[in-house]
């Protein structure tokens, strides 16, 4: 009986441990969740990066992918064979990324709030 009461405190240890070392790590990945808006006349218009379970994943018209983390700042795109680079403003602020797939290099700004200066020229020339 001893044992078990053993093994089970371990256990509930263990499982604090962990769950304290991912709770950090999870409020350092919301800097990077946002929508990147990429150049016209790219093979895709933007991605979409979301923190899921704990992890990020990009998503765009070509599909999801899981990002797996290389270094500080650079992404592997696992389902594409490819990496993600985010880049940073002089205050540490995520403000656009560089994608690396499958022969593509598309260089992306962050949006604040849905809106981008890309969407607001193209109301712009809408209103002319």
């Amino acid at each position: 009986m001893k044992k078990i009461w053993l093994l089970l405190s371990m256990g509930i240890c263990f499982l604090s441990a962990v769950n304290a070392q991912t709770a950090p790590a999870d409020s350092s990945l919301k800097q990077f969740v946002g929508k990147y808006v990429f150049p016209d006349g790219s093979v895709i218009a933007g991605v979409t990066v979301a923190l899921e379970n704990g992890a990020l994943t990009m998503s765009s018209s070509a599909g999801v992918s899981a990002l797996v983390k290389k270094e500080e700042d650079l992404y592997e795109i696992t389902a594409f064979n490819g990496t993600a680079k985010f880049k940073r403003d002089d205050n540490k602020k995520i403000i656009g990324v560089t994608v690396d797939a499958r022969g593509y290099l598309l260089e992306g700004v962050k949006t604040e709030g849905g809106s981008s200066i890309r969407s607001l020229t193209i109301r712009l020339k809408d209103l002319q």
